[in-house]
């Protein structure tokens, strides 16, 4: 693929009823007052949750019914951009996770994990290790 244009990106930053490891599970509904109240450029995209390092823009963020979908572009003119674009091409990177502030939970007293009913989401990373390990993405040009 030509890295002299930003390539897009998408996938799950976020899955529905699946605990984390750390012990949280995203339930339905969690993000969509946050979705609604926000713009949509006040959610960055970040490396690794560096905030020193935005790495390109989401265009594109929506609850379903399997969780937070994102669809965005990594831009090659972001010297941390074009890494994120060499190791996501090669292969090498393919993890999501999100950085949030929760706003309603409550402890599941059968599973013993935390029931997230309602957050304020701050960003979407690119990561080397989702602490979901189902929150991945996928190059779409």
């Amino acid at each position: 693929m030509n890295t002299d244009h930003p390539i897009a990106i998408e996938g799950y930053a976020s899955r529905f009823e699946l605990s984390d490891q750390g012990g949280d599970v995203m339930r339905k509904g969690a993000f969509h007052t946050t979705l609604q109240k926000q713009k949509l450029s006040d959610v960055k995209m970040l490396w690794q949750h560096d905030p020193a390092h935005p790495i390109g823009k989401w265009l594109h963020i929506q609850e379903d019914s399997i969780g937070l979908f994102a669809k965005g572009l990594l831009y090659p003119g972001i010297a941390q951009g074009r890494q994120a674009i060499a190791m996501v091409q090669a292969g090498i990177l393919d993890g999501l996770s999100i950085g949030f502030k929760t706003r309603r939970a409550q402890r599941n007293s059968k599973t013993g994990r935390r029931d997230v009913l309602a957050v304020d989401l701050w960003e979407i990373s690119l990561v080397t290790f989702p602490l979901l390990p189902s929150a991945r993405l996928t190059v779409v040009s």
